[in-house]
C-alpha cells in the first residue's frame, strides 16, 4: 500500500488532512516524496507512524509525549524504561483529572439537591455561584 495520497492517508487512519498536514509540519511526520505530479505520496511506513499518532492522541498524550516516544522507537536496542515512564506520568495525570471530575460531579450533585424549585429569586443553584448574594 505505497504512495498513499494524503486524502487517502487520511481515510485510512481517520486523521484530517490539515491534521496530517501540521504533523508534517511539527516534525511529527517526514516530509513525504512527491509524485511526477507534485502530491504527496506516502509509504507504509508513513501510514502505520500516523495511526500510532492518533491512537496516543485519542488516548489524551500531549503532542510532545507523542514525539518523545516516536523519538525512543526509532532507538530500537534501548530499554523501554523511559516510555514506561512517559504512559505512568500520563497514567497518573489521567487519574488526577478523574478525581477533579469526581470532585466536580460531588458539588454539582449537591447544589443541584439543594434546590427546591421555587422561583429564581429563591434559586439555591445561583445562589451557590454567587448570583443571588
Amino acid at each position: 500500500m505505497a504512495n498513499l495520497t494524503i486524502g487517502k492517508l487520511s481515510e485510512a487512519t481517520g486523521v484530517k488532512v490539515e491534521t496530517i498536514r501540521y504533523y508534517e509540519r511539527a516534525g511529527l511526520i517526514a516530509p513525504p516524496g512527491r509524485t511526477s505530479g507534485n502530491y504527496r505520496a506516502y509509504g507504509t511506513a508513513d501510514l502505520a507512524r500516523l495511526r500510532f499518532i492518533r491512537r496516543t492522541r485519542d488516548l489524551g498524550f500531549t503532542l510532545e509525549e507523542v514525539r518523545a516516544m516516536l523519538n525512543l522507537a526509532a532507538q530500537h536496542d534501548q530499554s523501554c524504561g523511559t516510555i514506561d515512564a512517559i504512559a505512568a506520568e500520563h497514567l497518573r495525570e489521567v487519574d488526577r483529572k478523574i478525581a477533579d471530575l469526581q470532585g466536580l460531579r460531588r458539588e454539582l450533585s449537591t447544589i443541584i439537591a439543594s434546590c427546591a424549585g421555587g422561583s429564581i429569586d429563591d434559586c439555591r443553584i445561583l445562589e451557590a455561584f454567587g448570583e443571588h448574594e
